[in-house]
């Protein structure tokens, strides 16, 4: 196999939301840099299980609740 095939893979370290740090081996960046994250699993409604709340954008809910308001 060539050996420019393959991506070089290094330690970096990942920097969670709320401050605590881990290092992991990843393409990203060059060995020892930050890859410091917006949103992680401990801050993310996905994992969380935040409120979710239904925009209504042009009015398209409501138009649905009032085509299927009889359905169930």
């Amino acid at each position: 196999m060539k050996k420019e095939g393959h991506p070089d893979y290094h330690f970096i370290t990942v920097v969670m939301t709320d401050g605590t740090e881990y290092q992991t081996r990843s393409t990203f960046g060059s060995e020892g840099d930050r890859l410091v994250l917006d949103i992680d699993s401990k801050s993310h409604p996905a994992w969380t299980g935040g409120d979710g709340k239904m925009l209504d954008r042009g009015g398209r809910v409501s138009r649905f609740k009032d085509k299927f308001k009889g359905f169930m």
